[in-house]
């Protein structure tokens, strides 16, 4: 009887987990201090809203870190993606700055504890559960598509905010399915891990997905939460 094999898989698992959840919390702290930091400074939000040439500037390098880790993790050293991942919630920190200054702590504060304990149940749930998730994963992606495209024409044409409110109503729940498929994903990730840099990259794109999970659940709670606002 073979009973040599499943500890170093568990183990493996154990360390890729922790790991993701490690480098997911210190990319989650540094997007905090900048922009709780660049909002102590009332002309930084206003100079983003009044340049939207600069705030959209920042979105796009946003946008080419993120592709670019997702890419080409494979041929990058464990320094370099380290960096790319900080690098991406240092940014992510900038244009939070003008997204939190149309809020008020009471309602910035409800949507982070909000997140938080939506997060932690849905990772938990995709930790453990024994169901294959990739069906309901692929399809929940799927319709963040749709959604995504259907807040740009009512970005550019529509302007409707009931509709905005909804659309943030249908992204929390798909992005709560999608985190539970993600943290099973990258359970099922640690057996590609077979040195020590395959880990740690592996655990820098599975904080990095988690962490997007995470921002854009945060972000449609602040507008459900701050429509009144």
């Amino acid at each position: 009887m073979n009973t040599g094999t499943p500890a170093p898989v568990v183990t493996t698992n154990q360390r890729l987990m922790q790991r993701v959840f490690s480098w997911m919390f210190a990319g989650l702290i540094m997007t905090a201090i900048i922009a709780g930091a660049l909002s102590m400074n009332p002309n930084v939000p206003k100079m983003l809203a009044s340049q939207p040439v600069v705030f959209w500037g920042f979105v796009i390098a946003e946008l080419i870190v993120v592709f670019g880790l997702s890419l080409f993790l494979n041929r990058l050293s464990v320094f370099a993606a380290t960096l790319g991942f900080f690098l991406y919630a240092a940014l992510n920190g900038v244009t939070l700055t003008l997204i939190l200054s149309y809020y008020n702590l009471g309602t910035i504060g409800a949507a982070f504890f909000i997140t938080a304990g939506m997060f932690g149940v849905c990772a938990l749930i995709g930790y453990t559960t024994k169901r294959d998730l990739s069906k309901i994963g692929s399809i929940a992606l799927m319709l963040v598509i749709g959604l995504i495209l259907a807040s740009l024409v009512n970005i550019f044409f529509i302007e409707s905010s009931l509709f905005s409110w909804i659309v943030s109503i249908a992204l929390v729940v798909l992005f709560c399915v999608i985190t539970a498929f993600d943290v099973q994903k990258i359970k099922y990730m640690s057996e590609q891990a077979y040195d020590e840099d395959t880990v740690s990259k592996l655990a820098i794109f599975g904080a990095l997905m988690l962490y997007l999970d995470f921002i854009i659940i945060f972000k449609n709670l602040l507008n459900i939460l701050g429509s009144d606002d």
